[in-house]
């Protein structure tokens, strides 16, 4: 059974986890807070009209990004 038909048995969880970031967002999903895996963990996701249509993994990054060394001299050689 698909996570599609269990959002209307499972009422007592808080969100749905999904590990699909390819599966694309269909307006039955708006309304709904889905945690998508980013690779480490499930974020929250609450979907919004605006978002059908793209893929779900739009919304979770999976890199975060620190910024450049500041004082890099090893690349200066």
């Amino acid at each position: 059974m698909g996570w599609a038909a269990r959002l209307g048995l499972t009422a007592r969880l808080k969100y749905e986890r999904v590990r699909s970031r390819a599966s694309t967002i269909i307006p039955t999903m708006i309304g709904h807070t889905i945690a998508i895996h980013n690779g480490k963990e499930h974020l929250p996701i609450y979907i919004t009209d605006r978002m059908v249509g793209h893929k779900l993994g739009e919304f979770a990054p999976t890199i975060n990004f620190c910024g450049h060394a500041k004082n890099d001299n090893k690349s200066r050689r």
